[in-house]
């Protein structure tokens, strides 16, 4: 229920640290947003230019979200609770993008705009699988932020985060930070395995989570997630091409159809072929199979590795849900499996399930 800060890891996302060379008054800018190509400034040295250019472009589409829930104490009477998050407008039409887990369980939805617009919220759907939702609000002349393309993105690059922090008043808040690493995956007890991941380093607090990472063209590449609270300056965004087919969908029918193999599966390593006895270190190993699904059907077996969709390798579980993606329920796939020591290919029809 809304920002899953006081439950786990999850539940805050991030708001980059400080990267900017300029100074430690960057780190906390109080105003939101990324750069793109220099804009022209008088007075502002070579660098910092585009950055408050930018902030202006990009913060009226960066939205706060309050949501209240109803939770019981121990007599069992109604305690409504607030939680707080963030998000961004997508399309004119009212369309914002944020975390499944900022409005997860609430009963009503609040989004206020930068300009100080407030408004209803509805919900349109969300997705557990990726951590994402989509609201819709009723209003005129919204403004929009453009998605980019999160494959161009590169280790030490910079991005900016904004977000609406700690309840603080006064619109959304700026960090800046770089991409530390890319294509990570988050597995956690009891919580959806997020993969295909953006790791920066990253100032966050609760409320930030389902702001824009945003480029320095001012495009969003990430949609801010998570953080380790173990660690320091270690945070992750959902890559927008991640997001973007969740999206439409969420919009079209409001729910995620993705093609399915009926099967449960865990990415097979080193240390779990040595304890299971295995002779392949590599693929996604079958643990279990849904009765009468796709991969049974096709003669799948629990204990067998994918190690190929298609001709795809597939080197663990991320492997083989990418691998998945590139087709659509109905469509039948060649798989490549090791079982006993022997490589086994079969066909099986995808079905399709959220």
């Amino acid at each position: 229920m809304g920002d899953r800060f006081r439950r786990s890891w999850r539940t805050v996302l991030l708001l980059l640290a400080s990267l900017a060379p300029h100074s430690v008054g960057a780190f906390m800018l109080g105003v939101a947003v990324a750069g793109a190509a220099p804009a022209e400034a008088r007075g502002h040295p070579e660098g910092r230019v585009g950055l408050p250019g930018m902030v202006r472009r990009v913060l009226p589409a960066v939205v706060s979200i309050t949501t209240r829930h109803i939770e019981r104490d121990q007599f069992n009477q109604a305690v409504p609770t607030r939680g707080l998050g963030s998000g961004f407008i997508v399309d004119r039409r009212g369309y914002i993008l944020t975390n499944r887990h900022v409005v997860d369980g609430a009963e009503q939805i609040k989004v206020t705009l930068p300009d100080e617009r407030a408004f209803r919220a509805t919900l349109v759907g969300t997705d557990s699988s990726t951590d994402l939702a989509v609201l819709r609000i009723d209003g005129r002349n919204l403004p929009t932020i453009p998605l980019g393309d999160s494959s161009r993105l590169a280790v030490g690059e910079a991005v900016v985060a904004i977000g609406s922090p700690l309840w603080i008043e006064g619109g959304p808040t700026v960090t800046t930070g770089v991409v530390s690493a890319l294509g990570r995956s988050m597995e956690e007890e009891g919580l959806p395995i997020l993969h295909n991941l953006i790791q920066t380093d990253a100032a966050i607090n609760p409320g930030n989570s389902g702001g824009p990472l945003l480029n320095l063209a001012g495009q969003v590449v990430g949609i801010n997630t998570a953080i380790l609270p173990s660690a320091h300056g270690i945070g992750f965004a959902i890559s927008v091409n991640t997001a973007k087919p969740v999206l439409r969908d969420l919009i079209v029918r409001g729910r995620v159809l993705r093609p399915s193999l009926d099967l449960v599966a865990v990415s097979l390593t080193p240390q779990i072929a040595y304890a299971n006895d295995l002779a392949i270190e590599r693929g996604a190993l079958v643990v279990r199979l849904v009765e009468k699904g796709a991969a049974e059907t096709a003669g799948v077996q629990a204990g067998d590795v994918v190690t190929a969709i298609q001709g795809r390798a597939v080197k663990n579980l991320h492997d083989l849900h990418d691998a998945l993606s590139h087709h659509r329920a109905g469509q039948t796939v060649e798989l490549t499996l090791w079982r006993k020591g022997l490589n086994v290919t079969v066909r099986s029809e995808l079905s399709g399930g959220p």
